[in-house]
């Protein structure tokens, strides 16, 4: 069944949709409803994106190859090769600092759908029906937090965990840490402020730009994924604070 957008007429952005190179960010969508490719690609486009477009999986691999997209806006259900198979295959070969962001399109709302989304490294997921204009902000957003920290030369350090600003390379006990844009920016704001509660609606606020109305278990996932990677060696560093949020910190029977 096509999904229900708003066709809404949208006014152009005022805000400069730009790649980290100062050109313009390229979209690449990846949905085999064409109705659907082409409603993403006049909403983008007004928004001031240059937009790519593939019909299916397949096609839609060729074509990061070909033009190395900002971010893609994948559709989950499509015959062949689907949209969790295309992230496993895009997330196998890429390195740390070349994973190319994605946002989940989908008709599949049921939480499991969206935890895969996000154990395959995604950066959002958005059901089907959807507004045009969140999606066009959705895209922003994570535009906006994957494209990190700006190179500064800085390290931040805390017990034996190191974040490189420059490199965005992360270690824990002399060990690198592999993490996706979106696990590498909670990091970075939790190791930015450490010894500090954060409560979460701070944590989604830097971290995702808005605070996921309807999908509050989105943070939790990500702080368990991040756990996984980063509290792997004893002593654990992050740490729940019951009803408030998270902390970057030792256990209280450590020392710094």
């Amino acid at each position: 069944m096509p999904a229900r957008t708003s066709t809404a007429p949208l006014a152009p952005s005022t805000v400069a949709s730009v790649s980290d190179s100062g050109g313009q960010s390229t979209i690449l969508v990846v949905d085999d409803e064409e109705h659907i490719t082409e409603l993403l690609s006049m909403g983008l486009g007004m928004n001031g994106f240059d937009v790519v477009r593939a019909a299916n999986g397949r096609e839609g691999l060729a074509k990061v190859e070909e033009v190395r997209p900002d971010l893609i806006v994948l559709d989950v259900m499509m015959p062949e090769l689907d949209g969790f198979e295309v992230a496993r295959r895009l997330r196998q070969v890429e390195g740390a600092g070349t994973r190319i962001p994605i946002i989940f399109l989908t008709a599949r709302d049921t939480t499991a759908d969206k935890v895969e989304g996000l154990r395959l490294g995604s950066d959002d997921y958005v059901t089907k029906p959807f507004s045009i204009e969140e999606l066009v902000e959705r895209v922003k957003a994570v535009l906006r937090r994957t494209s990190g920290v700006r190179a500064g030369g800085t390290k931040l350090t805390y017990a034996d965990l190191e974040l490189d600003e420059e490199t965005r390379d992360v270690w824990r006990a002399g060990r690198p840490v592999d993490l996706t844009p979106t696990e590498y920016k909670l990091l970075h704001y939790l190791l930015s402020n450490p010894r500090r509660v954060l409560t979460r609606n701070q944590i989604l606020e830097h971290v995702w730009d808005y605070t996921f109305e309807g999908n509050a278990s989105v943070l939790e996932t990500y702080i368990s994924y991040l756990r996984q990677k980063v509290d792997h060696v004893d002593p654990p560093l992050i740490h729940t604070v019951r009803g408030v949020g998270y902390s970057l910190r030792l256990p209280r029977d450590a020392t710094a």
